[in-house]
């Protein structure tokens, strides 16, 4: 038996997310099905994060326990092989046994994407927002300083059936910065809350809109009220970027 973790990609555009619905499809379903073909079964897969509907990744993270000997090497050309074309494996590595895709992650980093002009672009249409009035970064990115460090972010925080938890996370880096037309949005934290990231970027489209100043947002979190922060911005500007784990286990 061994532990074999796939670093992949994928764009999310044609799926319900990551975890398996009943009703839709989702990439872990299609991934399991390629994992079938390849060894003859599909093993339990250990994924890094669950994204929504038409989130993408640039980088994503799934381990799972299989029996066949084959090398890392192969097992990449043959899953990408049978893989659709908007899913690729970009690397395999073995882990220790107890590794988990999910519960030995040490954080995860996210983009989003705002095409910033007033004329749309077709070949992003599903890719980044569309904002067509203007962006003040040095304004967006004095807000932006208030979500580092350890903080309830309930506000920042789409309530569901899920069990709350702990809403506490620490995050290390959140800024903005301009290439062309296009503005990122670049975010690290030890973990995120349901549609975090997207509420964020909510709003920082608020206080660009002039309806928050950048010194609320302290406040906006101290509220721990939904209702405090902004919307959620739609999800095709999403992309999960990078997954952090021990040195070791990612070579």
């Amino acid at each position: 038996m061994r532990n074999v973790l796939f670093r992949i990609s994928y764009d999310g555009s044609g799926y319900h997310g990551w975890q398996v619905q009943k009703n839709a499809v989702a990439v872990q379903e299609v991934f399991q099905q390629a994992m079938g073909r390849v060894l003859g079964k599909a093993p339990d897969l250990k994924a890094c994060s669950r994204t929504d509907t038409g989130v993408h990744a640039l980088q994503f993270c799934v381990s799972a326990i299989v029996e066949r000997d084959i090398p890392c090497e192969r097992l990449v050309a043959a899953m990408n092989h049978f893989l659709p074309p908007d899913i690729a494996v970009l690397s395999c590595c073995e882990v220790p046994l107890d590794f988990h895709a999910r519960y030995s992650c040490r954080g995860k980093e996210y983009v989003y994407k705002i095409w910033n002009t007033p004329v749309r672009n077709p070949f992003l249409n599903g890719y980044a927002l569309h904002y067509w009035y203007p962006l003040d970064l040095e304004k967006l990115n004095r807000a932006a300083a208030h979500y580092v460090g350890a903080h309830d972010f309930t506000s920042f925080c789409t309530l569901d059936s899920r069990d709350r938890g702990d809403m506490v996370r620490t995050v290390t880096k959140a800024q903005l910065h301009r290439e062309g037309d296009m503005v990122l949005f670049t975010v690290a934290a030890d973990g995120f809350l349901y549609n975090m990231v997207r509420i964020m970027v909510g709003t920082l489209l608020r206080v660009a809109q002039g309806k928050l100043t950048p010194e609320q947002i302290p406040e906006v979190l101290e509220k721990r009220e939904r209702s405090a922060a902004g919307p959620t911005a739609p999800a095709c500007g999403l992309y999960l970027n990078r997954v952090f784990y021990d040195e070791d286990v990612m070579g």
